[in-house]
């Protein structure tokens, strides 16, 4: 099979091989034929939404190996593809020393969190451009949505429940950081323990400011994500998937045109 993918039109032994599998599996996708029609599409979809697989009829790696064909389930990586060109383009305002600087540690930290094929790494650098488009981690600002007037900074976040806040001074303490604009108290337990090695972000929480652990988190973040984010997208729904991030519609514009712009420039890769 080419490139570890067998889709709608292929046909021959690898498919013939796919249908036994599938009916193996009780999912009949009709004649054993070697034809990669319809029905095998219906029931690769089938299987793949009782797997908890990305949905879209493809059979990719992931696919396969969960239907005992071959032993890998790793995606082909976009990383490869990847430079300090393409992504300067992607960022068409941004300084490219920040992006020289910071992108190697980003594309490893997508690497060892095994979300480096193409939509992912996509998604990755898209996010980047919506909530820190100079390419360096950075604190989150004072705003009429954390602060209230007149009041402590980042007190409006101090009792957020949805962040796991406990009161002053957790707003401040946990306030955004990094590449992806970690926030609360929640989300700094979560994801400390998860680094390698584990990072106390609730004593130190600075450190999730850090370019490498920021690298890090904001890897960790997306593959938590993967599938919600990935059906979102196999739907064109860019919206959702920003808001699956972000929770809400910040930065959009700059997430759809970064994301609009490198799907041009970076080959195609795996994403069943």
């Amino acid at each position: 099979m080419q490139n570890g993918m067998l889709q709608q039109g292929d046909n021959g032994g690898d498919i013939e091989t796919l249908q036994q599998a599938l009916t193996k599996h009780g999912f009949s996708p009709g004649a054993i034929d070697g034809m990669y029609g319809q029905g095998t599409v219906a029931a690769v979809i089938a299987f793949q939404k009782s797997e908890g697989l990305l949905p879209d009829g493809v059979a990719g790696p992931r696919t396969l190996s969960a239907l005992g064909i071959v032993d890998s389930n790793e995606l082909p990586s976009a990383i490869p593809a990847v430079s300090v060109e393409i992504v300067s383009q992607m960022f068409p305002i941004t300084p490219i020393g920040n992006i020289k600087t910071n992108l190697p540690s980003m594309l490893s930290a997508l690497v060892t969190n095994k979300v480096d094929d193409k939509s992912m790494v996509l998604m990755a650098l898209s996010t980047v451009r919506a909530e820190v488009e100079c390419f360096e981690p950075i604190s989150e600002g004072q705003s009429r949505f954390n602060t209230s007037p007149s009041g402590r900074p980042f007190d409006l976040y101090d009792n957020r429940k949805d962040l796991g806040n406990q009161g002053a001074p957790d707003g401040a303490q946990f306030k955004g950081r990094g590449f992806i604009q970690l926030t609360g108290r929640l989300n700094y337990a979560k994801y400390g323990p998860k680094l390698t090695p584990p990072v106390d972000l609730i004593k130190n929480p600075d450190l999730a400011g850090d370019p490498a652990i920021a690298a890090n988190l904001l890897a960790l973040f997306l593959a938590d994500k993967e599938l919600a984010i990935k059906n979102a997208l196999l739907v064109g729904n860019m919206a959702t998937a920003r808001q699956l991030v972000n929770g809400g519609s910040n930065g959009l514009d700059r997430f759809e045109d970064a994301y609009k712009r490198g799907a041009a420039l970076i080959p195609d890769s795996l994403d069943t």
